[in-house]
């Protein structure tokens, strides 16, 4: 019988969180051995300035667990997050995982279920969606990656710490997902099952959509567990 798919999201790993890294490659090590897919749905790393990252010591055993994982014959595939959008093909080819796009339908076990990183969802945090029109941008990202790595690497904590900043004063409703986007990407791909991230608010909802009820399913961040979403039997459960 074919193995579980794993969905992970928002571990934001980083040389200043290991225990999270350890984490990580104990489910790579364990769990995802046994598993048929793994789906990592954006915010792997806490900030990524370019696939130069690929060979940084803190994320090269991350790097290689994956593409150990993908070679044991787990299908490992990444999606973008609002911290790793730059990730690239060069890691893509160095893990051994395939690079989705964001939104993604697909079959699981039988259930249409679409997978997000969930920032889009957002609509209401307006400075956010400004920002991200702007660095998701090609010619944006091409004069970035064009700029020294150090250069990089400082304008990458810069914007982090502002994010953080900003954060504090804006409402808990605004970082939210935005309830009639929802119910518009429900509508849009014909009332499937959604699995997100980057709320940071692990959760089930039902929503009643033109008389059907959907599930949505928010992936929880990594900082104060590792946590996520095992799909078997046309059924989800977290682990």
């Amino acid at each position: 019988m074919p193995g579980p798919t794993l969905l992970i999201s928002d571990l934001h790993l980083s040389a200043s969180r290991p225990r999270t890294t350890t984490a990580l490659l104990a489910l790579l090590a364990g769990p995802a051995r046994e598993a048929s897919a793994l789906y990592i749905l954006g915010d792997l790393f806490d900030y990524w300035i370019g696939d130069e990252d690929v060979d940084d010591p803190a994320v090269r055993p991350v790097v290689d667990a994956l593409a150990a994982v993908s070679a044991a014959g787990t299908a490992v595939s990444f999606m973008h997050g609002n911290r790793d959008f730059l990730v690239g093909a060069r890691f893509a080819a160095a893990a051994g995982a395939r690079l989705l796009p964001d939104p993604l339908l697909l079959d699981l076990d039988g259930v249409p279920t679409l997978l997000m990183h969930g920032d889009t969802l957002c609509i209401e945090d307006a400075g956010y969606n400004r920002f991200r029109a702007t660095v998701r941008d090609p010619a944006w990202q091409q004069a970035f990656l064009d700029r020294p790595v150090a250069a990089r690497r400082e304008e990458a904590q810069r914007l982090r710490a502002i994010s953080e900043h900003e954060k504090k004063s804006k409402s808990a409703e605004i970082m939210d997902v935005t309830p009639s986007e929802v119910l518009r990407m429900l509508r849009t791909h014909g009332y499937p099952r959604l699995v997100h991230g980057h709320t940071h608010r692990p959760a089930l909802h039902l929503h009643p959509v033109d008389g059907y009820a959907c599930e949505r399913w928010v992936l929880p961040d990594w900082r104060d567990a590792a946590t996520g979403l095992r799909a078997a039997g046309g059924r989800l459960q977290r682990f």
